[in-house]
């Protein structure tokens, strides 16, 4: 049986975003499958395009889900089909959520949904490792005042399990309105977490 203590650290680094991703959906209901793709495709299209021309880079647009399904009627009524296609813009201009929002909902219309909104850091390496030092300063304090508790002294480390959450702002999904929104319509990105917890284990001297 190994003995010896496990503790575990946390350390947290904030900082501001320098990436904002926004993801949309396109939603087309037809009487059969081959008219709600060919809609979805044809305003999916003109949704790219609409971004493309806010200065989105063709490799910066990515589809997430592409679905078709069968809904559900009422007994009696004629079937119907929903297309959907859903795809994330990622753009490192922070401030030109209102002016992409805009040209979306004026390219996709009423078939347009805005699925989430996200800030995020696109290189965590640095703010991670500030992390990882925070969490193992606090382990070793907690093992320290542990081994003198039990009338110990603390040895080598023997283990260490990690792991690290990145929190960004989301928001649910969100049917939207042609002409619902004004241009200079401004988001709080706010800092964004790096969280890092340690699970260390100390042998006793």
């Amino acid at each position: 049986m190994d003995t010896g203590v496990s503790v575990v650290g946390s350390g947290q680094v904030s900082a501001p975003p320098d990436v904002l991703r926004v993801s949309f959906s396109v939603e087309h209901v037809a009487p059969d499958v081959a008219a709600a793709v060919a809609q979805v495709g044809e305003r999916t299209d003109a949704v790219v395009a609409a971004l493309r021309g806010q200065g989105i880079d063709a490799g910066a647009i990515a589809t997430s889900t592409v679905s078709v399904y069968q809904e559900y009627r009422e007994h009696g009524r004629s079937p119907g089909y929903r297309g959907s296609h859903q795809l994330t813009a990622t753009t490192k201009d922070l401030t030109g959520f209102g002016r992409l929002l805009n040209a979306a909902v004026d390219a996709g219309g009423n078939s347009l949904n805005l699925q989430a909104l996200e800030f995020d850091i696109a290189d965590k390496t640095e703010l991670l490792s500030r992390a990882r030092e925070l969490a193992f300063r606090q382990a070793r304090a907690k093992a320290e005042e542990l081994a003198g508790l039990a009338g110990y002294s603390l040895g080598s480390v023997t283990s260490i399990s990690e792991s690290h959450g990145h929190f960004p702002i989301r928001e649910q999904a969100v049917p939207l309105a042609k002409g619902a929104f004004d241009s200079q319509l401004e988001i709080t990105p706010g800092d964004q977490n790096v969280h890092v917890s340690l699970e260390v284990h100390f042998s006793w001297a």
